[in-house]
């Protein structure tokens, strides 16, 4: 079983930055056995809408959705089992719940373990 637990949502105006923490448990996040989470990602939920991919890094490199390329940036601390979500150039439209995703397959997307979400709210 995978614990994720994520930090660092807030309120923010248009134009700053955040980072957000995901701190997993229960396997090690290091890309290099079955037994490991060999992804981990974001999503996020605005209200009203589905759910929708962000971002993830895996064993095959990092992706963005199109509308946050260039802005985020995903990244991981393996000694820390954690992986961080940078927004620089925050748009109200970023306003979502956003979810840690993660799993031992690294094709599976989305995978099978969530957070239990973070909020961030951009103001105009």
């Amino acid at each position: 079983q995978v614990q994720l637990v994520e930090s660092g949502g807030g309120l923010v105006q248009a134009g700053g930055s955040l980072r957000l923490s995901c701190a997993a448990s229960g396997r090690p996040f290091s890309f290099n056995s079955m037994g490991s989470i060999n992804t981990m990602g974001w999503f996020r939920q605005a209200p009203g809408k589905e759910r929708e991919f962000v971002a993830r890094i895996s064993r095959s490199g990092t992706s963005y959705a199109d509308n946050v390329e260039g802005r985020f940036t995903i990244s991981r601390d393996t000694a820390k089992n954690t992986v961080y979500l940078q927004m620089n150039s925050l748009k109200p439209e970023d306003t979502a719940v956003y979810y840690c995703n993660a799993d031992p397959d690294y094709t599976r997307i989305p995978g099978r373990y969530w957070g239990q979400g973070t909020q961030v709210t951009v103001s105009s």
